[in-house]
């Protein structure tokens, strides 16, 4: 009996692992987020028992201990069991906390890594968070706080002087501008907000931090910030990106936004926050 934790990838259901899919295509039952799509779901064997327990920000929220007792429950009756996340497990997904209770109960895990989308939204936007002349690092950080309400540092990110992604961060988009210009960092620094990434929805706004948060930012969103986002180094699109978009600050006509599937391994330096 084994629980794996699986990373869904940033949505395109062409950027799951092979691993991932066949998991899906054998589990007894399939735990999983909100943010995973439909395309994904198909996957999973048709005799499988699914469990939504996504969280809405704008509604109702199943509490981590509650998953942590459907995980249990399902551990300790079924072969196998996949828990399944958008992105990667252990990048702001609670995977290390269900990992330790299941493990407090006996269970066997497995991590099965996703692509996150702290590089995959970026990437499908024609931004590399490191890139030579322009970023040397780039750290990954969430706006949502934990149970202790821990703020996050913002004045060490705007001392870093790097690419600085922001996940789940949509609704405190001008709090975020707000404390990093605050703290030293250019109001001019330019921004790229990644809205759907991979998707066909996807939406991609350049701006500068001053202007972030001035219009409602929609969730999901991957929030670029550094000059990196002001790059777009992607020339062909892929098929399933077709309908995507980009809206450049001042630019009245959308032009089309490029996709690429290959990512270059990267190193992140995450700053301490909360999930």
């Amino acid at each position: 009996m084994t629980v794996h934790l699986v990373g869904a990838g940033p949505g395109d259901p062409e950027l799951l692992t092979l691993r991932a899919a066949r998991l899906l295509a054998s589990a007894d039952v399939v735990v999983h987020d909100r943010l995973v799509s439909a395309e994904i779901l198909d996957m999973v064997a048709p005799w499988a028992e699914c469990i939504d327990v996504g969280k809405d920000p704008n509604g109702e929220r199943t509490s981590q201990d509650d998953i942590h007792d459907i995980l249990v429950d399902a551990g300790t009756r079924h072969d196998v069991v996949v828990r399944l996340k958008g992105g990667d497990p252990f990048v702001f997904g609670r995977g290390g906390e269900e990992a330790l209770a299941l493990r407090a109960h006996g269970i066997a895990v497995e991590a099965v890594p996703g692509i996150s989308s702290s590089v995959s939204g970026p990437a499908a936007a024609g931004i590399p968070v490191t890139h030579r002349g322009v970023a040397a690092a780039f750290t990954v950080v969430t706006a949502h706080r934990g149970p202790t309400g821990e703020p996050v540092n913002w004045r060490a990110l705007a001392e870093f002087g790097e690419t600085i992604v922001v996940l789940m961060g949509a609704r405190r988009a001008a709090e975020i501008a707000s404390d990093l210009i605050g703290y030293g960092l250019a109001a001019t620094t330019p921004v790229a907000v990644v809205h759907a990434a991979t998707t066909p929805q996807q939406r991609i706004d350049r701006l500068t931090l001053d202007q972030l948060g001035a219009e409602p930012v929609a969730n999901p969103a991957v929030i670029v910030i550094g000059n990196v986002a002001a790059e777009s180094v992607l020339t062909e699109i892929a098929p399933t990106m077709a309908s995507a978009t980009t809206v450049p600050v001042d630019q009245p006509e959308p032009v089309v936004a490029t996709h690429n599937h290959t990512l270059t391994s990267t190193i992140a330096l995450t700053a301490g926050a909360s999930s």
